[in-house]
């Protein structure tokens, strides 16, 4: 018995001796060919993720925004956008020669990449699943689709859809865009030409993603803010009757400001509001006064970078000047309270303005992301919706909107632009600002906006002044049926 006791513990010393060398082998010996192999597994933060396969983007709807393939040209993975520019301010690039990421890709690449996924199985427990997973989007497909070709006459523009509800995209697209599988070649030369073709340093280069960077003087969109105002910090100008004028003269100058195309016009808020009325809208905003403007505006995020899901540097905030700045100049605010001056604004935040309305004076967080899902059809994240900020109260929001409706009544500035009974709180403006000597014409809605009803899409559209268009268009007829066609269309998604 002794002397097979012994022949045991040879054996299991021999055995734990051929395992110490064998570790020393793979550990040391054989260490740098079997981390070069092909067949090794990568860990994620120790490798080139620009050569890993990715996960997948999805619309809402279920279509493929962006995929990876395998290469064997060395890159290890070639990315694909089926939709080509259709979604480029969205997804962004994934450039593989030059290893930069934008917009979703970017901001959600700790999804994207490949990275270890949580235990699901007892087998997962024994042995870590690395794997990717795919992100799944709130804006559909359609819907953006419909902002496309509601834009295709135009140069440049911009459309977004907002559910004021929630804060969830719909639809986001501008003009002029690019193709991000231009970025996604693996021809460093051919991918350097195309960078250098969009005009990179450009204020208007396609690579400035339009929608939520570029600013524009909002003209008389603003009056919305300016109208909340009036409520929140001067109701005792609430009931007052404008005269009926063309022009009004500017305190501290021999100026005057003039309402579009010389109109003559005047009457009570919702008259004035309905019409747009310039002089009656300025005088208000010397009423109001330089300190309750920029208050308001602040509250309504003016200043302040919207916290959408979209990388840092990528979104620019709206500007309302101090109200310091108007120490010294009068006319300003009173330029200022109808949008020009130098106020400045993106589609997004003039989304998000009317969004409040529609939504009892509460902005919520706007956003792209629906969910995230691994490679096993789990969901291992959810967005949860968030208010933002608090814009103005309910009762204020509540009674701008009733004044909106009048804007699309008729006699209003966007009388007729949306389908008879459909309940619509719009605003039209014409910025006359632009370059080339022209406007550029913006509209923003919320529906449905009816006593009683909920409102379940916002929608902005802003079309600037750009050479070669015509100089007397306005904000209902340029920008209205962009507005239109993409509201009517959100509102019949399932």
């Amino acid at each position: 018995m002794d002397r097979r006791i012994k022949l045991l513990a040879a054996v299991l010393v021999a055995c734990f001796g051929l395992l110490f060398l064998q570790l020393n082998n793979l550990q040391v010996r054989q260490a740098s060919a079997l981390r070069s192999s092909p067949y090794a597994p990568r860990e994620p933060g120790n490798s080139d993720p620009f050569t890993q396969p990715r996960g997948d983007i999805l619309s809402a709807d279920g279509v493929v925004l962006a995929y990876s393939t395998p290469t064997k040209d060395g890159y290890g993975e070639l990315r694909r956008y089926p939709e080509g520019p259709l979604f480029a301010d969205i997804t962004g690039r994934y450039d593989v020669v030059d290893s930069a990421a934008t917009g979703l890709e970017a901001y959600y690449d700790r999804y994207l990449r490949p990275h270890p996924s949580p235990s699901g199985s007892l087998s997962q427990l024994l042995t870590e699943h690395v794997g990717t997973d795919s992100i799944i989007l709130t804006v559909s497909s359609t819907l953006q689709h419909v902002a496309e070709q509601a834009l295709a006459p135009y140069p440049q523009g911009a459309v977004v859809a907002i559910d004021p509800r929630t804060g969830a995209i719909l639809a986001l697209y501008g003009k002029p865009t690019y193709d991000p599988n231009r970025f996604a070649s693996h021809d460093p030369k051919a991918v350097h030409r195309y960078y250098e073709s969009l005009n990179p340093t450009s204020g208007t280069s396609p690579l400035i993603d339009f929608p939520v960077a570029q600013t524009i003087a909002p003209g008389s969109t603003f009056k919305v803010v300016t109208t909340s105002a009036l409520f929140d910090h001067a109701r005792r100008y609430l009931t007052q009757v404008f005269p009926q004028q063309s022009a009004l003269s500017l305190p501290e100058t021999n100026l005057q400001l003039h309402n579009y195309a010389g109109e003559v016009c005047g009457g009570d808020l919702a008259e004035v509001l309905a019409v747009s009325c310039d002089t009656a809208y300025a005088r208000l905003g010397l009423e109001i006064g330089a300190e309750n403007l920029a208050r308001e505006a602040q509250a309504f995020g003016f200043n302040q970078v919207p916290p959408i899901d979209l990388p840092a540097g990528e979104v620019a905030p709206s500007y309302f000047p101090p109200a310091s700045s108007f120490a010294q100049n009068l006319p300003g605010v009173a330029y200022s309270a109808i949008g020009q001056e130098n106020v400045r604004e993106t589609a997004l935040e003039d989304a998000l303005v009317v969004a409040a309305i529609g939504d009892g004076g509460v902005i919520m967080a706007p956003h792209l992301l629906s969910k995230v899902i691994d490679d096993q059809g789990h969901v291992v994240a959810s967005y949860h919706p968030h208010p933002w900020r608090r814009a103005t109260s309910a009762a204020t929001a509540d009674a701008v909107r009733r004044l909106m409706l009048g804007v699309t009544a008729p006699g209003g500035t966007a009388a007729g632009v949306f389908p008879p009974g459909l309940a619509v709180a719009a605003k039209t403006g014409t910025a006359e600002t632009g370059s080339y000597g022209c406007s550029s014409t913006w509209l923003v809605a919320t529906a449905p906006a009816g006593a009683g009803e909920t409102p379940r899409v916002a929608v902005a559209a802003v079309v600037p002044s750009t050479a070669g268009i015509g100089c007397s268009e306005t904000g209902a007829q340029v920008a209205g049926p962009i507005v239109a066609k993409v509201l009517t269309a959100a509102l019949a998604l399932p």
